[in-house]
């Protein structure tokens, strides 16, 4: 291995940052290098993240390797004391070039950790893509002022700080111009970009900015949102800019208002069904995704059957359920705990709630005309996903990253089955 190799664990604004993090460690001329860009939203994303550089070492016993990303910045000195690792990178400095130059040189430092919660501005790097072209991401904003309980992320990326408008913009374009036909707005707490800039523009309008200025851009997608914060223009650019996808993946963590309160959310039972309802007012096809905890601290059969409905009473679709993971640091980790085995059941039982609220989702699909963004293909078919997110397997004769149009002719229960509707593309 002479390149340098850069593996992403999490989620999609590390995805975003492994690319800047490639582009800076190849111009500062690394070789034979692994950066793992690591996550550490429970404390099984941390130990998956020593596994894996582990299994690094084993598999590659002469590159050097680097541990940076979240996990690496709240324990710089657990990853420091395992022998495996070579340095370990904060996550201020990983966007810098700078330090990957000094990596570089003889004798650099072995930690380049400073104190994230000085970072008042995003480090912002203009990139050309992600390889294929089919879906870019793209960072808006970056760490979260907010502090729920089982959350140990603000310690690990900062105070929430945006992304200029005018830089958003610019990236978006370039990426379009590389050919992307889908962008995805990411970063840690989106719906809370602009409060920091002057002018008291909001997400919403950022939005409007970006399909206003970029009229090439095919298709723009948010990554999650915590839907207290979205304010009306948001609200209003869902409701009249069919290019901004009907796809909301939501922060809700919790059905039962008890445990909302516990985990120190900022909204109510009722303020999530509210907002749900007022969205597919306004935009009848919306397609909701939500985080859900199973078994957080104190939660009872009975708060646990909140959530559950809360599925029901939302309509949510994709759901994305996390048991419940004491973290260390967290003032949730000091509540009383529910027994490990119950909070693996409650995650099964909200799965299998999800995914036949998925299989019924699907089903109402059949017979309809949709666009698709191929996504891959292979000599026997291909796969693609709607507007509302959903997979759609088709034949194999439309490349990645085209847009086409199907018709929707079947679904086994977790994705759809198409037929091109333009002869072209028919096999």
């Amino acid at each position: 291995m002479s390149e340098v190799r850069v593996l992403t664990l999490g989620c999609r604004l590390n995805a975003y940052e492994s690319e800047v993090i490639r582009r800076h460690a190849t111009a500062a001329r690394l070789t034979d290098t692994v950066v793992v860009n690591t996550c550490a939203v429970t404390s099984e994303a941390v130990r998956q993240a020593m596994q894996t550089v582990r299994r690094l070492r084993r598999d590659a016993p002469g590159a050097r390797i680097i541990v940076t990303g979240c996990a690496a910045q709240i324990e710089p000195d657990r990853f420091a004391a395992m022998p495996e690792v070579d340095a370990v990178v904060g996550n201020a400095e990983k966007m810098r070039a700078e330090t990957f130059g000094a990596l570089s040189t003889a004798g650099s430092a072995r930690v380049v950790v400073n104190d994230i919660m000085s970072v008042r501005e995003t480090a912002h790097a203009m990139i050309d893509g992600f390889g294929s072209r089919i879906r870019a991401y793209v960072q808006v904003q970056n760490g979260c002022d907010h502090r729920c309980t089982f959350c140990i992320i603000p310690f690990g990326r900062g105070p929430s700080r945006s992304v200029p408008a005018g830089e958003v913009v610019a990236q978006v374009r370039r990426l379009v111009e590389a050919g992307y036909p889908e962008i995805v707005l990411t970063g840690v707490d989106i719906t809370a970009w602009g409060l920091d800039l002057p002018g008291g523009v909001r997400l919403g309008g950022l939005v409007r900015q970006i399909l206003r200025h970029v009229p090439l851009l095919r298709r723009l997608r948010l990554s999650s949102i915590d839907q207290i914060e979205v304010d009306p223009h948001l609200k209003a650019a869902i409701a009249e800019e069919p290019r901004l996808m009907p796809h909301l993946h939501l922060s809700l963590q919790s059905g039962d208002d008890i445990i909302l309160k516990r985990m120190k959310r900022r909204h109510a039972r009722a303020d999530a069904v509210r907002f749900c309802e007022e969205v597919r007012q306004l935009r009848p096809d919306v397609v909701f995704g939500a985080d859900l905890i199973a078994g957080f601290p104190t939660e009872t059969e009975a708060m646990f059957a909140n959530s559950l409905q809360l599925i029901d009473d939302c309509g949510l679709t994709f759901l994305h359920v996390f048991p419940f993971s004491r973290r260390p640091g967290t003032p949730a980790s000091r509540m009383p705990q529910v027994v490990g085995a119950g909070i693996k059941e409650r995650a099964a039982r909200l799965r299998e709630k999800g995914q036949a609220a998925l299989a019924t989702h699907l089903s109402a699909q059949i017979g309809r005309d949709v666009e698709l963004l191929m996504e891959r293909t292979t000599e026997q078919a291909g796969l693609g996903r709607t507007p509302g997110f959903a997979e759609v397997e088709t034949a194999a004769n439309a490349s990645a990253g085209a847009l086409v149009n199907v018709r929707v002719t079947g679904s086994d229960g977790f994705r759809l089955r198409g037929e091109y509707l333009d002869p072209k593309c028919a096999p």
